[in-house]
């Protein structure tokens, strides 16, 4: 038996107990997004990369199952992507969007954009899509094996040897590595690993909204195109629920429905007959309805997925084992950050690589993994933080008067003065160079010093102001944020 891996592979049934031997390198445990992004980067800098994903290879089966199938892609994204020379055959497959668009319940309709500079947008892109070809690419390197339907049962960490049970043979198998990468998303095995064992000290938290989720979908026209703009995120903010839609290239769009379990007039728990379910999006979302012609069996089949934030600490365990993406940081969907997030992980590792391969001769994956930790840890907690603010604003805040005229006035700025204002959107999702703890602590110092100004009328929207009346007001959001950071660093925040 050929051992392409050179992993140490212990098989384990009734009838037999093979063993293989050869060389012990790399474990990834999930092929999904972040795990493939990961084996394809390690395998460029030369490492035997061998990955185990539970579900099988979705480049052959529809393993969508009422899951996100688009995703936002943006420029932290698109870095790792650029890293690994992937970027330009992932914006082939991407469908630009430049703003939200927003739906009240008459169908009038209201512009927002992410961004006053023209360059700035993001991306809507195929989970499915964008995993296939990293996966094709990371199979082109010799050094690369994938195997799928390959379910992580546990992981003996003091030995990292990784557990498995293959869904086809019933068979089971242990793999012996010499690094462990957990990329096996919010039920990562190998942090419940961490967990069961407790050889050290692990701290761990996973906070759920009330709220859960379910997907919907827009067909596309009888010619195949969009029914409605694809250069928008669309929005349906209803205060305590919304309705969302990204594009794919279908011509069809992906809507979700964001709505309590148990609380309000309309929930998941009570949205149980065919009635009720028409009644709630006859009120709430009546232009959506009309083009959702499968209403009724997509919302009584398609699962309702929670929404929570996964936080811990370590991520590491000695020199042996490393969680990564999801499975160390999951965040609600919120500010469009997710996967980003899990591709800049990748993008610091190989930062941090490189420093310590530079630097010495043998490679010590326990200093490695603790830096990693150590520049990476404030920032995936920060962007947990603001998925969950922008949870409240997409749903409720993007209707409010008073925000509306933040926003004008915000683009007013970033069109004048493109280098000396960025609003806290455009620090966390277009400037890949500022870690998103710096963006969250500035943007968040920013919104409170511009709504300070408007409540004072000190700014207004209602005239359109020169480009001198808006340098005054530049220099007063910049004078006042300069203040309320000084004051927060003071107070330890």
């Amino acid at each position: 038996m050929v051992n392409k891996d050179n992993l140490s592979v212990n098989y384990k049934s009734d009838k037999a107990l093979l063993l293989v031997k050869g060389w012990d390198e790399i474990l990834i445990i999930g092929a999904g997004l972040c795990g493939s992004l990961l084996a394809l980067r390690l395998a460029q800098r030369g490492y035997k990369v061998a990955v185990y994903e539970s579900r099988p290879d979705l480049r052959k089966v529809d393993i969508s199952a009422g899951r996100s199938i688009n995703l936002a892609l943006s420029d932290r994204g698109l870095k790792a992507l650029r890293l690994c020379g992937m970027e330009e055959k992932a914006r082939e497959i991407c469908i630009p969007m430049f703003g939200r668009l927003m739906h009240d319940r008459q169908g009038n309709t209201f512009t927002s954009n992410y961004s006053g500079r023209a360059n700035e947008y993001i991306n809507s892109i195929s989970r499915g899509d964008l995993n296939a070809i990293l996966l094709d690419e990371a199979e082109k390197h010799e050094n690369v094996t994938i195997h799928f339907n390959k379910k992580c049962t546990n992981v003996a960490i003091e030995n990292t040897i990784a557990y498995f049970k293959d869904y086809n043979t019933k068979e089971e198998f242990s793999v012996n590595a010499n690094v462990i990468f957990g990329a096996d998303g919010a039920g990562s095995s190998l942090r419940k690993s961490y967990i069961s064992e407790r050889k050290f000290l692990f701290s761990y938290s996973q906070n759920y909204l009330n709220h859960g989720y379910k997907e919907l979908e827009i067909p596309a026209d009888k010619t195949g195109n969009h029914q409605i703009s694809k250069a928008h995120l669309h929005i349906w903010p209803r205060g305590d629920f919304m309705l969302i839609a990204l594009p794919n290239m279908d011509g069809s769009f992906t809507v979700t429905l964001f709505l309590s379990y148990n609380e309000g007039e309309f929930n998941f728990e009570n949205l149980t007959s065919e009635e009720k379910i028409t009644a709630f999006f006859q009120k709430e979302f009546p232009d959506a309805l009309a083009l959702i012609p499968n209403i009724l069996e997509e919302f009584t089949n398609n699962p309702t997925g929670p929404l929570g934030t996964i936080k811990c600490s370590p991520w590491s365990y000695q020199n042996k084992t490393l969680l990564m993406g999801d499975s160390s940081h999951a965040i609600v969907p919120f500010y469009g950050q997710g996967m980003n997030a899990s591709f800049e992980d990748v993008f610091v590792l190989d930062e941090v690589l490189n420093h310590f391969e530079e630097s010495k001769k043998v490679l010590d994956w326990e200093a490695v993994f603790k830096t990693y930790q150590k520049k990476r840890k404030k920032d995936t907690d920060a962007i947990a933080d603001l998925a969950i603010d922008n949870f409240f604003e997409m749903r409720d805040h993007v209707a409010n008067p008073l925000f509306k005229e933040k926003r004008k006035i915000e683009m007013d700025l970033e069109q004048t003065f493109p280098k000396q204002y960025l609003s806290k959107y455009s620090l966390v999702t277009f400037n890949e160079h500022i870690g998103y703890n710096e963006a969250m602590k500035r943007g968040r110092a920013q919104d409170k010093a511009l709504l300070n100004l408007i409540a004072g009328d000190e700014v207004h929207t209602h005239l359109e102001m020169s480009k001198n009346e808006l340098k005054i007001v530049l220099d007063k959001v910049i004078a006042e944020t300069n203040t309320i950071l000084e004051e927060d660093k003071i107070a330890g925040l």
